[in-house]
């Protein structure tokens, strides 16, 4: 089974978990709403590259060999549950107020805004419940596993501070894309190591580098490409007065730093047993990231 596999079995574990019905001694009448069901679904299998679980697997595998990376499914799921829930919580009318993401109407326009809301909250909960199951009997790994997501998701620099910043006067670009993206890039890289009981230290900067990048990407995309490629509104950074690299660095710098980080990103990978691998994985995501310059100019030429 790939990694892909793995994931999606891992975030399904976790769907049924929190969305079947139960009836047993212990648990006699264990009911999930329904509604409450179908959007947890609609939440969790819009769709998406699972980018933040795929680094994880690959830190675990190159940290300890593909055999051992299947032990840090569970946490790679939980990453992307807290994913997940950053998205239904952006689309809000509070915050970005956007009407479409991936394509398809944002949850709060598929349900209602009341639902987003707890489907947001259920997500951030159901990642906890997932790291606990995978290590609850290795409480040494699951509390480390435990601490290094709940930085990735609340203050001082998890995601809540990332959008946070969006209310101060004064904003701090690098802090504010390493808490809003960067955060759990880290969590990904760091929780890899841990999970295969490994030191996470050596892979913090990676996941700060390759964080940045794809915030910095986020950025660009905003601007040169439209909605019906983007996936969701376009322009919004503008719209709401938001800082970004654009506005920072002009369109053509925060390209050049968007290579940069990138460049960065592939010598931050630490030596491993499987560094080769995971460098090749940097440098799909890196080409991934640069399409939209390659969008941006075929547009100039035909202009």
């Amino acid at each position: 089974m790939n990694a892909a596999e793995l994931i999606e079995k891992g975030l399904e574990r976790a769907f049924d978990r929190a969305a079947e019905a139960r009836s047993s001694r212990d648990e006699p009448s264990t009911v999930c709403p329904g509604m409450l069901a179908d959007a947890l679904r609609y939440a969790i299998f819009a769709g998406g590259a699972r980018v933040r679980p795929k680094l994880c697997l690959a830190v675990a595998g190159a940290s300890a060999g593909p055999d051992l990376c299947e032990k840090a499914v569970g946490v790679a799921a939980a990453i992307e549950l807290i994913h997940c829930a950053s998205l239904v919580h952006d689309d809000l009318p509070c915050f970005d107020d956007a009407d479409i993401r991936r394509g398809a109407p944002s949850l709060h326009c598929a349900f209602s805004e009341s639902m987003a809301v707890l489907v947001g909250d259920a997500l951030i909960v159901m990642a906890f419940d997932a790291v606990g199951r995978e290590y609850g009997d290795d409480p040494a790994i699951g509390m480390k596993l435990v601490r290094v997501v709940a930085r990735s998701a609340g203050p001082p620099a998890g995601i809540v501070s990332g959008q946070a910043w969006e209310a101060e006067e004064a904003i701090d670009l690098r802090a504010y894309h390493r808490s809003k993206t960067g955060a759990l890039f880290v969590a990904a890289c760091e929780a890899g190591a841990i999970c295969v009981g490994g030191d996470p230290s050596p892979w913090r900067m990676l996941g700060q580098r390759l964080g940045e990048a794809y915030q910095v990407a986020d950025d660009i995309r905003d601007v040169v490409l439209p909605s019906e490629l983007l996936g969701k509104p376009a322009g919004a950074d503008q719209r709401h007065r938001r800082p970004s690299s654009v506005s920072f660095f002009g369109l053509q710098g925060a390209v050049e730093h968007l290579a940069a980080l990138i460049d960065d990103a592939v010598e931050a990978v630490p030596e491993s047993p499987g560094a080769d691998a995971l460098r090749s994985l940097v440098i799909a995501q890196a080409d991934r990231l640069m399409a939209h310059v390659e969008h941006r100019e075929t547009r100039e030429r035909r202009a």
